[in-house]
C-alpha cells in the first residue's frame, strides 16, 4: 500500500513539475474517471475468471503528439473452480482465490496521423490487497501497451497488461474512461 501512494505522489509531483516547469509547451491536462474489463491469457485464464475494475486516469498533453499518461485504480479478478493432478496422478479440484489489486501506471501517449487515434505504453505497480497466499501478497510490476481512440471527452483503449510477480499475469483489456 505504501508503495501504492509513493507512486501516486511520484506521479502528482510530476505532474505538478511539468504544469510549472514547461507552460509553454504544455497544451492541456485533463482528468476523469474509467471503467476497465480484463479478460485472462494464459495460465492466468486457467484459474481466474474475467476482472472488472475502476480508477482515475489523467492526462498531460505535450508537443508534437505527445503525452503523458497515468492512473490509479482498483481491479478484481474473481477466482475460478479448477482441477489439477496430484502427486499420485489423481485428479483433484480447487478454486482459486480472487485476485484484488490497486494498479498504479504511468506512461507516454503518443497521437499520430489521424488526430483521434493514439498508441500508449504504460508501467508501474499493482499492490495486491486481502489475499492470504503468497502470490496474492506484495507489489507486481506492471507492462501495458495499449491503442486507443478518444473523441471529446470520451476514451476507449483495447490493451494488453502483464503484472510481473512470482509468475506473470497478463489479460486483454478495454478500458473506457471520461476526461475532463
Amino acid at each position: 500500500m505504501l508503495k501504492t501512494l509513493y507512486t501516486a505522489g511520484l506521479f502528482i509531483a510530476a505532474t505538478c513539475m511539468f504544469g510549472n516547469t514547461a507552460k509553454a509547451q504544455l497544451k492541456g491536462f485533463s482528468i476523469g474517471p474509467y471503467v476497465e474489463a480484463g479478460t485472462p491469457v494464459g495460465d492466468f485464464k486457467d484459474t481466474h475468471n474475467t476482472g472488472f475494475g475502476g480508477g482515475l486516469n489523467a492526462d498531460i498533453k505535450l508537443i508534437a503528439g505527445f503525452g503523458v499518461t497515468g492512473s490509479a485504480g482498483f481491479m478484481y479478478f474473481p477466482g475460478k473452480s479448477y482441477t489439477y493432478l496430484s502427486g499420485g496422478g489423481t485428479e483433484l479440484t480447487a478454486k482459486a482465490e480472487s485476485l484484488k489489486a490497486l494498479p498504479v501506471r504511468v506512461g507516454l501517449k503518443y497521437k499520430f496521423g489521424f488526430p483521434l487515434l493514439y498508441v500508449k505504453a504504460e508501467g508501474g505497480t499493482a499492490t495486491f490487497v486481502g489475499g492470504d497466499g503468497d502470490n496474492y501478497k506484495g507489489t507486481a510490476a506492471i507492462f501495458a501497451p495499449g491503442l486507443g481512440i478518444r473523441f471529446l471527452g470520451l476514451d476507449v483503449e483495447a490493451k494488453y497488461e502483464v503484472w510481473f510477480k512470482n509468475d506473470n499475469r497478463g489479460f486483454f483489456g478495454l478500458k473506457a474512461g471520461y476526461n475532463f
